[in-house]
């Protein structure tokens, strides 16, 4: 274990780390956050542990799509607003690229044989990068039996009772809140060189690492960077008049994205009711595709808007869903990153967010099971969960890959583009 903290990268060093995540960044928010762990926390060292699952605790609470608001946050620790852009425009732009383009060609053809193919190969790797996520982050999140029941509460709460995500979330803030007057030793998110004791090494951005300058907070600077932010919002809609299809898309996109609050599968019943039922942008099955390839390709699921502005109004109509969609998240962090960095090591604000964390480890074992279920039984409905036939292949991929990824430590992005050739090699030969 090396003693010497990393050197601080350049931003064409951390541009080419943002590139190549845009890329590879599958498995829903559970797996790409899993991604940035792996390589931000453990093997580049640029933030710590804590810092990291800090972070992490303020883009859960947030609404919108938690990966890429973490990776803004993080990127504008290490380098400022031009940080925070970079991370973020590129944590999208590969996916915003790759669903326009497959947009385009189902338009156009209708059916893609060989991509359903390796669909069918990477949806049970998904299952298996989710719940070697759940693992992973439940493995240093829940550190005593009180986080662990926290975690199995939500479990319980959101996959046998349907409870929503953002009353899960305000339970455990509440949970935490209290236990961290009644029992502090049990929701104390760590200090003192975590990293370190974590087995990394010291961190470039460590526990006791103070915020750079450009994240301290002033009064003056937040509201100076939300005037920007809505000034910007209110230009771009402006300049969508004389588009009626597009300003109506600028203005519910902008709706949907503060109403984002538990990842995208809590808006999309919005989405699909505006866009298929009253404004007809796309039909119901297109909807459905389109959640399959926003399920199975690199970015935030929420990408799914980039396909709804496509079917509605070709590649400007997915720009301008795209862009309405991320604005916010750009907000949150410039404008609330610097208040969060000032409550880092005060118990009451941190207490909640430890507790949070474990929900979180809760939900996102319910999210692998909901991913399972609809892999291994395809024609499941919610009124008849086991109907139709059980893929015991897809099984059997989603086995392998989690071994590969927890006992032989294979790169993700490998183990999914295996999966992939697998599936569309078992399409071919049928």
């Amino acid at each position: 274990m090396s003693e010497a903290s990393p050197s601080h990268p350049t931003l064409g060093e951390a541009f080419r780390y943002w590139l190549k995540l845009g890329f590879i960044s599958f498995g829903g928010p559970a797996g790409q956050i899993s991604m940035m762990h792996q390589e931000l926390v453990e093997k580049r060292r640029w933030i710590s542990e804590h810092r990291f699952l800090h972070a992490l605790n303020y883009c859960m609470l947030l609404p919108g799509p938690e990966a890429i608001q973490l990776a803004i946050y993080i990127s504008w620790l290490l380098h400022g607003t031009a940080g925070a852009i970079v991370a973020g425009v590129l944590f999208f732009l590969p996916a915003f690229v790759l669903l326009s383009a497959l947009a385009a060609v189902y338009l156009a053809y209708g059916d893609v044989p060989l991509v359903a193919g390796i669909f069918y190969g990477i949806k049970p790797a998904v299952v298996a990068v989710v719940l070697f996520a759940a693992w992973r982050i439940g493995s240093r999140a829940i550190r005593n039996r009180v986080l662990a029941a926290i975690a199995a509460l939500a479990f319980i709460g959101i996959f046998v009772f349907g409870i929503g995500f953002p009353w899960i979330v305000l339970a455990a803030a509440i949970l935490g809140a209290i236990g961290g007057k009644l029992a502090p030793a049990k929701f104390k998110a760590g200090g003192g060189h975590g990293a370190t004791v974590a087995g990394f090494g010291p961190a470039l951005i460590d526990d006791d690492t103070p915020p750079p300058a450009h994240a301290r907070f002033s009064w003056t600077k937040l509201a100076i960077t939300t005037a920007i932010f809505v000034g910007i919002w209110a230009v771009a809609l402006a300049l969508l008049a004389n588009a009626p299809t597009l300003a109506d898309m600028g203005a519910f996109f902008t709706k949907a994205a503060f109403l984002t609050l538990g990842g995208a599968y809590a808006v999309l019943p919005y989405v699909y009711q505006h866009a298929v039922e009253q404004t007809g942008w796309l039909t119901g099955p297109q909807m459905i595709d389109g959640l399959a390839l926003g399920e199975t390709t690199p970015g935030p699921l929420i990408m799914i808007v980039t396909w709804v502005g496509y079917m509605g109004a070709g590649l400007a109509g997915a720009a301008v869903a795209t862009f309405f969609t991320f604005l916010p998240s750009f907000l949150f962090i410039l404008a609330g990153g610097p208040l969060v960095e000032a409550t880092r090591g005060e118990l009451r604000f941190t207490a909640p967010l430890t507790a949070i964390t474990a929900a979180v480890v809760g939900v996102i074992l319910n999210l692998a099971v909901f991913f399972a279920w609809h892999t291994f039984w395809p024609q499941a409905t919610e009124a008849a969960p086991f109907a139709g036939t059980f893929e015991w292949l897809p099984v059997l991929i989603a086995i392998a890959a989690f071994v590969a990824l927890w006992k032989v430590k294979v790169d993700i992005m490998k183990v999914i583009g295996v999966c992939g050739l697998l599936g569309m090699t078992l399409t071919l030969v049928r």
